[in-house]
């Protein structure tokens, strides 16, 4: 059986030249080196492969993280293609968008950033002021405040405060 684990760094803020942190970096890294299908991702990677290997590369990468200054490390582990939420999980408000078919959990406000990361075609800390507020409403129609400690995450991305994050959500409600 083949497994799938998705994990995260942080901090999430990247080295000068726009380069991922170090942490990110040596974490993919190690597990290229264990043989892992391995994508790095702006806001995480991805690595899969058969289960015993996946499983016996985990704390080689963990560790490959933390020796280059990560503070933390959050996994997602599953199999491969199974969308069902896991047990406990909350479904996004929204309805008729693609995050309906995704199952919204650990990992889903990782994505959420990415995408919108993406839309705006760099990170979300480089954004001006309105940008930013933009990148708030973007996130908020997709559900990413209704995930659990989702406002300190997304703090920490935009480089701003939670005070400041819960702002601009109150002026997209005005």
């Amino acid at each position: 059986m083949d497994l799938e684990a998705e994990f995260t760094t942080e901090p999430f803020r990247a080295e000068p030249g726009g380069e991922p942190p170090a942490h990110a970096a040596q974490a993919a890294e190690q597990a290229q080196k264990a043989g892992l299908d391995t994508t790095f991702g702006p806001l995480g990677t991805t690595v899969r492969g058969p289960s015993d290997e996946v499983l016996n590369a985990l704390p080689e990468i963990f560790r490959a993280a933390l020796a280059g200054g990560a503070t933390r490390v959050t996994l997602r582990l599953g199999v491969p293609g199974d969308a069902s939420p896991p047990e406990g999980a909350v479904a996004s408000a929204q309805s008729g968008d693609a995050a309906d078919d995704q199952p919204v959990g650990v990992g889903a406000l990782d994505r959420v950033l990415a995408e919108v990361e993406a839309e705006f075609g760099g990170p979300l800390s480089s954004l001006s002021r309105a940008d930013k507020q933009r990148a708030v409403r973007l996130l908020e129609e997709r559900g990413a405040f209704e995930m659990r400690k989702s406002v300190p995450t997304v703090a920490e991305a935009l480089g701003v405060t939670r005070f400041t994050v819960y702002n601009y959500l109150n002026r997209s409600q005005s």
